[in-house]
């Protein structure tokens, strides 16, 4: 069972945080998400348990199939060649899967894809940002798989199924494990992506087999004006999870974050400080924070053990290649 506290600072209310780990703003800015798995919403911290009971009906790589996702199933009568992918969580699973997208979604980022990426996906088309898709765009690319989330376009997907064969999760995020189960279930590619959690597991335990002491490590970040703490429903909380690392009572949560402020940063110490901006920063907050007095009094600002990292890798990666980034920077510091 996830553990039970009650932060020391304030927990994220749905009405101020209904975004997914990854996006800090709203996922129905174009009105599409669906709010029950949002941040507070009902349905959010069972995300990964839900997602863990989709799937297809067919053994590894056979087709035809039918996959049972979160809008209900989808036949796929053989295996995907032309996919769309509507977030970057998706778009890092489907690379991983050894599949190149023909589409995809960018971000609100730094360079509209996570950077870790960038390099794999030269010349991909965009059909829109994640919260304002374009449909004309998606159909012209005539995929044979588009795949996405409840989150994001939850009342898109009547129009997108109709273009091609769709498969949503429920959410990016923490449930990143059973979202690349559920992609490579409608790739025919199952074998693959339990092969890959099996690596990642494995540095995961290698990476704790290195790791100095017992540190308690604290997650940072900055967005639009908030101060964030993250909590266990997080990516990078999932991942610090696997590897065994402590975090303080205040961030030891079932929730996505909880806020702080500038003037309470030292909410946010502990042993080591992992920390980072929202899109092309270090934004105006961050540096207002990181120059000040109540900063430089910390203890783990002391020790020289406040690390900014990559927002695109810990905050934005939400699949296996993405994960395997953070635990090389872990065991970089860590170990």
């Amino acid at each position: 069972m996830r553990p039970k506290w009650t932060s020391m600072v304030a927990v994220l209310a749905s009405v101020t945080l209904l975004a997914a780990c990854s996006q800090p703003s709203k996922p129905s800015s174009s009105g599409v998400g669906d709010q029950d798995v949002a941040t507070g919403g009902r349905l959010f911290s069972t995300a990964d348990s839900a997602t863990a009971k989709l799937g297809a009906d067919a053994g590894p790589g056979v087709f035809p199939r039918t996959v049972t996702h979160a809008l209900g199933t989808t036949k796929l009568d053989k295996k995907p060649t032309r996919v769309v992918v509507l977030d970057s969580g998706e778009l890092d699973d489907v690379l991983a899967l050894g599949v190149t997208p023909v589409g995809m979604a960018t971000t609100a980022g730094q360079n509209g894809v996570p950077s870790y990426l960038a390099d794999r996906v030269k010349g991909i088309p965009a059909v829109g940002d994640i919260n304002n898709l374009n449909l004309e765009r998606i159909a012209a690319l005539t995929p044979d798989l588009i795949v996405g989330s409840k989150l994001r376009a939850n009342d898109l997907y009547p129009q997108l199924s109709k273009i091609a064969p769709t498969v949503f999760s429920i959410r990016p995020g923490f449930p990143w494990k059973e979202n690349l189960l559920l992609v490579g279930a409608s790739l025919g590619e199952e074998t693959k992506a339990v092969g890959l959690l099996n690596d990642y597991q494995k540095r995961a335990n290698e990476v704790k087999a290195g790791i100095k002491g017992a540190p308690e490590i604290s997650l940072l970040r900055f967005v639009s004006g908030n101060v964030r703490l993250y909590g266990n429903l997080s990516f990078i909380g999932v991942i610090l999870k696997d590897v065994g690392l402590a975090r303080p009572r205040n961030q030891n949560i079932d929730e996505l974050a909880a806020l702080t402020s500038k003037e309470h940063i030292d909410e946010a110490d502990a042993d080591w400080i992992f920390y980072s901006s929202y899109g092309a920063g270090p934004n105006a907050d961050e540096k207002a924070v990181t120059g000040g007095g109540l900063w430089a009094g910390l203890s783990a600002v002391k020790a020289k053990h406040a690390i900014p990292v990559a927002d695109e890798v810990w905050f934005l990666g939400l699949g296996p290649i993405g994960a395997m980034k953070v635990l090389d920077d872990l065991q970089k510091y860590l170990g």
